[in-house]
């Protein structure tokens, strides 16, 4: 019954749960042993990937419109009608292959992570799932229907960004405060979504005898390779190290400013988001997409391929507009063998390093596309987040407008400053995130958004005290709800930061020879989910690492690039 598994999406799109049954049924009937196996993980990976396909498509939908109610309710549909009965039948499938001893070739890594998942799955916790997910989506609506008026014209906060970088320091202040209002105004909605979204998260990790979601999410993110305490190791490392580094970048600027401290509205500006003349290095999502290609075949003429698929197969939404979900992903259409890319772009430099950004990542699906079982594409985001951030610095060299690319003259020069410091300032925000995280799962007092708006003050504090934030009290305080990934995907970001590290030695490879490093990248993402995490950044040529010493060696890399550019 396999071989007449539709690849058309457009049939299987609308499948209900009594059509994807009898995959599972024949799955499950199967006689198992080393003669079958291979066959039959063909035919499990078959239907994963039709499912994955679905998943990815019904979610797309909600996200590039959160105002579409029927794609709403196609997403909401499959989460509550089909993915509960999948995630059973996965569980009985993975239960089989356990208990019969096989071990196909290749598949050690896949195998750890299938018992761990067995061993995490409870019937009772599938409904709570579901919540959970709808939580999320709620979360997007909220976020998703912002907008503010500026000048009499209705902008969304992501296009009210580009005029917050105004000269005058009045308007700067203006259209922060305008967004900080917006933000402050949903500020009951999200409290609501966390008071019930915590107990949930908490229930669950109960249910599968895990004390608390911490301890589940340590299992669930399959992170066998490190454990919450070199988590806090490496939160210690950031304030040893990246701390005082932020905190010299934050008094560079004030001093360039001339002002008698850095305020938030300060951030944006000092760090040049358009270009030194106000022009933007883009004007519209086409043009983005024209340069990236032209820098990706710079980089490597087979990513330049990969990208230029995407652009003939349409397979990028780069602009922001109102409705639209906020944030930037890449996601993965497994029967289709393609990537999807979802931004807001609005003309910034941000908005053309998420391009790269985000291009990594559709590069790992790609390089991946050989490996025979799903099971084997199940890439933990701690080597995914390598793959995008890499990317960021291993297309630098090309953003200059001498090879196609955004910035001409000292703009080139600056853009690449720019990406430098935030690396820098970036590891001290994610230890803000991360150890927030730690904090709200790990203390009675976690669901109560008044607690929470005092540990992040707390963790402000302790990891950005280079900013001022006075009279700011309430914008401060909520800062974690403005983190989609706490709301949506909690335990999620400590990844960037172990990876951003990783790819900081990708980068540092690449100044001593670009082609080895990026033979040694491409040849890491085609492993895909087949070696542990150590072993998968020595394939790339790095160290998987949490302490002061590696971490160290990156600052100081990064700090002295950052001497020679503005020499």
């Amino acid at each position: 019954m396999f071989s007449t598994l539709p690849t058309d999406y457009h049939v299987f799109l609308s499948w209900t749960w009594a059509d994807i049954a009898p995959y599972y049924q024949d799955l499950n009937a199967r006689s198992l042993n080393a003669d079958t196996v291979a066959a039959w993980l063909s035919d499990w990976t078959r239907i994963g990937k039709t499912l994955g396909e679905m998943f990815s498509r019904l979610q797309l939908a909600s996200t590039l419109n959160t105002a579409d109610a029927a794609a709403e309710q196609y997403y909401l549909t499959f989460l509550s009608d089909v993915q509960p009965r999948v995630e059973e039948a996965e569980q009985q499938l993975k239960q089989k292959l356990l208990a019969s001893g096989l071990q196909p070739a290749g598949f050690e890594m896949p195998l750890r992570n299938l018992r761990a998942e067995a061993e995490l799955f409870r019937e009772a916790n599938l409904p709570l799932i579901l919540q959970g997910r709808k939580l999320g989506q709620q979360y997007n609506k909220i976020v998703g229907a912002q907008s503010v008026t500026w000048q009499g014209q209705e902008v969304t906060l992501q296009q009210l960004r580009p005029i917050g970088l105004s000269a005058d320091r009045s308007v700067r202040e203006q259209t922060w405060r305008l967004a900080s209002d917006r933000w402050l105004a949903d500020r009951a909605a999200i409290n609501d979504l966390w008071r019930t979204a915590v107990p949930l998260r908490q229930q669950i990790a109960h249910n599968a005898d895990h004390a608390d979601f911490r301890s589940y999410s340590w299992r669930d993110r399959q992170r066998f390779d490190y454990t919450p305490e070199n988590c806090l190791e490496f939160h210690a490392a950031i304030e040893a190290v990246a701390v005082p580094a932020a905190t010299r970048i934050y008094d560079r600027a004030r001093q360039r400013l001339g002002v008698s401290t850095v305020r938030p509205w300060d951030l944006d500006l000092d760090r040049n988001p358009i270009s030194l003349d106000g022009r933007p290095p883009f004007k519209d999502g086409a043009e983005l997409m024209a340069k990236t290609a032209t820098v990706f075949a710079h980089v490597d003429p087979q990513l330049g391929e990969y990208y230029a698929t995407m652009q003939r197969e349409g397979l990028l939404d780069l602009d922001n507009r109102k409705g639209k979900a906020p944030g930037a992903f890449c996601t993965e259409f497994p029967v289709t063998r393609r990537p999807f890319i979802f931004m807001n772009s609005v003309g910034l430099r941000d908005d053309v390093r998420t391009m790269l950004h985000e291009s990594g990542h559709a590069f790992h699906v790609f390089e991946t596309l050989h490996l025979p079982y799903i099971q084997q594409l199940n890439i933990t985001m701690e080597i995914a987040e390598v793959a995008s951030m890499a990317m960021e610095l291993l297309a630098a060299p090309y953003l200059s407008d001498r090879h196609g690319g955004f910035y001409a003259g000292a703009d080139y020069a600056q853009d690449r400053i720019q990406h430098l410091e935030r690396i820098i300032l970036f590891w001290p925000y994610m230890a803000m995130v991360d150890a927030f995280q730690h904090w709200a799962y790990t203390h009675a007092d976690g669901d109560d958004p008044a607690a929470c708006d005092a540990k992040w003050v707390e963790l402000a504090q302790r990891f950005m005290p280079g900013v001022d934030w006075s009279g700011l009290d309430d914008a401060l305080m909520t800062g974690w709800h403005r983190k989609q990934h706490i709301h949506r995907s909690p335990f999620y970001y400590v990844e960037y930061g172990l990876a951003q590290l990783g790819a900081v030695q990708v980068w540092r490879n690449a100044l001593k020879d670009q082609a080895g490093a990026l033979a040694a990248y491409r040849h890491a993402l085609s492993l895909g989910a087949t070696k542990p995490l150590p072993e998968l950044y020595a394939a790339a040529n790095v160290k998987f690492a949490f302490d002061a010493d590696t971490l160290r060696e990156a600052v100081e890399l990064i700090e002295s690039n950052i001497e020679q550019l503005k020499a």
